[in-house]
């Protein structure tokens, strides 16, 4: 792997506790502006390749990000993707994981690394873990093969040396370094004393399909977890609501739901109605089996879709993808038993 003096990288700041630093007065954490962050990374002036920044004004909160973010960040790289051989993204850390699922879908057949990454910590105090985030990440998104082609040209997650494919990874941890995982595929790279690729995991671009660009993303999706002693009104009145189009459904275990009789008649009426309902499972780790236990059976012969080993993150961004870009009920749930983007293994 190497990287050369004509590698370009367009970093995109977008805000987030990497680029953030503690108010003496109220001792809450703000966002301090790009240039004060190059003072506290001296060792970019070192890089070989050219490093470029375009900042979000004002910067965003991660927990305020939304759509419309997503959107305004793709359109970013669409604009600048002949310009650079590279793009990380700087981003807080809470909904990191939902903007890395939403981008996997949204940039279509990507011949080009994002990375997306942060910290725990801000980077101007003494232990942070925002400088080699960011370094790092730098590099892998400038780092190409003895081809000369990128050796990641997709959607990633970097944070504490583990580089994980997008939309497969999620936050699970609010205090460690280790904020990030990806249960169910394994990470892309680890970054030690070298960076070691594992190239058998990585996806590449089909060259005879250009990149192809989306900016169309509709909302109208909920999340309804099942718990022991859910109550029927309270459900009834959560999905009634006019424009609904799509519910995750998060269930116990390889896809279980309780056999309740009005829970299967609720479900079947969605259904029926063009509602779009897709099973993901609880647990961090494993895949949906509808067809494993009655209690899941029972779910697939009223119209819920198999999730599969999908994230929540991934779900929902891959539904809002889908229904954006204005596809059948039948196409989008035929979709959403498609591996797209390389979010969901099917056996």
């Amino acid at each position: 792997m190497k990287t050369t003096e004509r590698s370009s990288i367009l970093i995109i700041y977008t805000g987030g506790t990497i680029g953030m630093i503690e108010n003496p007065e109220t001792g809450a954490l703000e966002n301090f502006g790009i240039e004060k962050f190059r003072s506290f990374v001296p060792e970019l002036k070192h890089l070989k390749y050219r490093i470029d920044v375009l900042t979000f004004t004002p910067p965003i909160d991660s927990s305020d990000m939304n759509p419309t973010h997503w959107t305004e960040i793709a359109n970013i790289i669409s604009k600048n993707y002949l310009r650079y051989d590279g793009f990380v993204i700087l981003h807080g850390t809470d909904t990191m994981a939902y903007t890395a699922s939403a981008l996997s879908f949204m940039l279509e057949n990507i011949g080009k690394p994002v990375i997306i990454t942060g910290s725990q910590l801000p980077i101007g105090q003494l232990r942070t873990d925002g400088k080699e985030n960011f370094l790092t990440s730098v590099e892998i998104a400038a780092a190409k093969t003895a081809d000369g082609e990128p050796c990641v040209p997709e959607v990633c997650i970097f944070f504490d040396s583990l580089l994980m494919r997008g939309n497969r990874t999620t936050k699970i941890n609010s205090e460690g370094f280790n904020a990030f995982r990806s249960y169910n595929f394994p990470p892309l790279a680890h970054a030690g004393i070298t960076i070691k690729y594992d190239t058998r995991l990585i996806l590449r671009p089909d060259k005879q399909k250009p990149f192809t660009p989306h900016f169309k993303l509709d909302d109208h999706v909920i999340v309804l977890t099942i718990f022991p002693g859910i109550r029927q009104d309270y459900v009834e009145r959560l999905l009634d609501f006019e424009g609904l189009k799509a519910v995750v459904l998060k269930t116990y275990g390889s896809g279980n739901a309780p056999l309740r009789p009005w829970l299967v008649n609720l479900l079947r009426k969605l259904s029926e109605n063009g509602i779009i309902i897709v099973n993901i499972t609880q647990c961090p780790k494993g895949a949906v089996e509808m067809k494993r236990y009655e209690t899941g059976l029972q779910l697939l012969q009223v119209g819920v879709s198999n999730g599969y080993d999908a994230t929540l993150e991934c779900t929902i961004t891959k539904l809002m993808y889908l229904i954006g870009e204005g596809f059948s009920r039948k196409e989008i749930v035929r979709w959403m038993n498609t591996d797209i983007a390389g979010e969901i293994s099917i056996q």
